[in-house]
């Protein structure tokens, strides 16, 4: 068994002291970014205990891969992973047997693999351990996509952008169904101002992390992809089966959720614009949110805000707040609060 790296205690407890301070986050962590990308084209991968990580390999090292990917390959790969939820430990022996298949070199540690890549991407499944994981990342200045979710806790979340900003290194989260089909149409105003919307996905509950954080996230990405950061407040609906979440944005607007638990597990959604009413189509893979990676390892620029981001843990963190208080409103402001956080807007 590889052994996980363990995390400098004087690191650990300074970056704990930036997670309790209110300082500013930039909107992207790149914009603190001061050097080119010219270090070359190889992609270390840290976690192999998801689908998503050999979904990458298949498509970068592949016989064929696409043009858009510009080279890139994944040379390594550190495999441990989540420590203790059996779907993700049981998967790694198979997943690294796989994607050494496609050449990449396993590594014994996240020191190992970083003396061997110029950019990483963290697929680990555990969000909770993606803020001891990405701190090495950012100190030996390696640009990090981090899949979702981005941490298990808003203050980890905070925590790993405040550290980005503080080595000057690019960061950036997302879902793969921010890439829905339908989506780009919305983002680029063929249809007028965004004025609501309502999103599903599957909702599967994971006892080691927040309800919505393990896999409720992706429906709740496309939401705010949609609808975009300034959520005020939040309600939760919660049963065994289903949950709905809903929030009045600061303009006064309304986007809500739907996570299932049972019945057909699919993702979409609708959009309420000034002309017209969109209904969001079909999963389109991984390969289009690798091609955002891939472009945000060329430029450094990040295609997701950090403040869009944490707005998204924080309205998964108020539903859960809400759960708790019997479908109360809770607002975003409370829980920023605790995690000693100021949003920037």
């Amino acid at each position: 068994m590889l052994n996980q790296p363990t995390m400098d205690r004087k690191q650990f407890l300074r970056l704990s002291a930036l997670a309790g301070i209110g300082l500013s986050i930039r909107s992207s962590a790149s914009a603190t970014w001061n050097k080119p990308f010219a270090q070359g084209k190889r992609i270390g991968i840290i976690g192999l205990d998801t689908s998503h990580a050999v979904a990458f390999v298949k498509s970068l090292n592949g016989n064929n891969p696409d043009p858009a990917f510009m080279g890139y390959r994944v040379v390594a790969a550190y495999p441990r992973g989540s420590n203790d939820i059996p779907s993700s430990v049981d998967r790694i022996p198979g997943f690294t047997a796989e994607v050494q298949k496609y050449g990449v070199d396993i590594t014994p540690s996240i020191a190992a693999l970083l003396s061997k890549v110029d950019a990483v991407c963290l697929e680990t499944n555990d969000g909770r351990l993606h803020l001891e994981q990405a701190l090495p990342v950012l100190k030996a200045g390696k640009p990090l996509f981090i899949d979702k979710p981005i941490t298990a806790s808003l203050k980890d979340a905070v925590a790993i952008f405040k550290a980005a900003a503080q080595y000057k290194v690019p960061v950036f989260s997302s879902s793969s169904l921010r890439y829905i089909t339908g989506m780009d149409a919305i983002l680029n105003g063929s249809y007028g101002k965004v004025i609501g919307a309502q999103t599903y996905s599957p909702a599967p509950l994971e006892k080691t992390h927040p309800d919505l954080f393990w896999y409720g996230i992706h429906g709740v990405e496309m939401l705010f992809t949609a609808m975009g950061p300034g959520c005020r407040s939040v309600i939760r609906l919660h049963t065994p089966d289903a949950d709905v979440v809903a929030g009045i944005w600061n303009d006064g607007r309304i986007g809500s959720f739907r996570g299932t638990r049972s019945g057909q597990s699919e993702y979409g959604g609708t959009i309420f614009t000034e002309k017209k009413t969109v209904t969001l189509g079909s999963f389109k893979g991984y390969d289009p949110l690798l091609k955002e990676i891939i472009r945000f390892f060329e430029t450094g620029k990040a295609p997701v805000a950090a403040n869009e981001t944490l707005d998204i843990l924080a309205f998964m963190e108020a539903a859960d707040e809400s759960k708790k208080r019997n479908g109360l409103p809770v607002t975003l402001e409370s829980i920023y609060k605790k995690a000693h956080y100021k949003p920037d807007h």
